[in-house]
């Protein structure tokens, strides 16, 4: 004999706690045959394809208006979640969101070449993991001299350069980057604010100008 669950529940470990997502959910599975009207319990083997049904119908967002302009351009219905770690666009990462923007903003410009002029080692390894599979990604230590013909080369190779004062980032090693001219000046984003997703928040902006 197969196991269940409360239904109720379940959909709240989903992300569908609030009453009006559950009510929605719910009637969204008794139209799709998972189960009945009246059933409190569910099986366990029919889990699966109640989160499959779900996951098609929905999209789950927090309240950040970000997010729910994602929702809303998925194709899916928007429902919100008191969850942050359950929404569909951000799981509760302002980071993981600011990734996600960042790498729709760029490639839809057609850039996939990004040059990171600043950041600690640690923010460093962080913005290579997360962009490192979608992006050719190049990162310049801030603290250690640049001579003159990487920084060109860099800026001859890139689509884009954050220069990210914010960080840690000397003068001499940004002046390598900034004192440019003519088509390669257009590729510059100075970056005045701490943080990753306040970084890629400023190049997104740049890209989608």
């Amino acid at each position: 004999m197969s196991a269940d669950v409360e239904i109720g529940d379940w959909l709240a470990e989903q992300g569908y706690a609030l009453p009006a997502a559950r009510e929605k959910a719910l009637a969204m599975l008794i139209n799709a045959g998972v189960t009945r009207a009246g059933k409190a319990r569910i099986s366990v083997d029919k889990l699966a394809r109640a989160e499959e049904q779900l996951g098609s119908r929905f999209f789950l967002h927090c309240p950040s208006p970000d997010c729910l302009a994602t929702a809303k351009a998925s194709g899916r219905e928007p429902l919100l979640t008191s969850e942050k770690n359950k929404c569909n666009s951000c799981g509760g990462s302002d980071n993981r969101r600011a990734v996600k923007e960042f790498v729709e903003a760029f490639t839809a410009r057609g850039w996939t070449k990004v040059v990171i002029v600043g950041g600690s080692p640690s923010v460093r390894e962080e913005l290579e993991r997360a962009l490192g599979s979608a992006i050719q990604l190049r990162v310049v230590d801030g603290t250690e001299r640049r001579p003159i013909e990487r920084a060109k080369a860099d800026l001859d190779w890139a689509d884009a350069v954050l220069v990210w004062s914010a960080s840690e980032l000397h003068h001499k090693v940004s002046l390598q980057y900034t004192q440019v001219a003519g088509a390669a000046k257009k590729k510059l984003v100075h970056c005045h604010r701490r943080g990753i997703a306040q970084l890629l928040a400023e190049a997104v902006a740049h890209a989608r100008k």
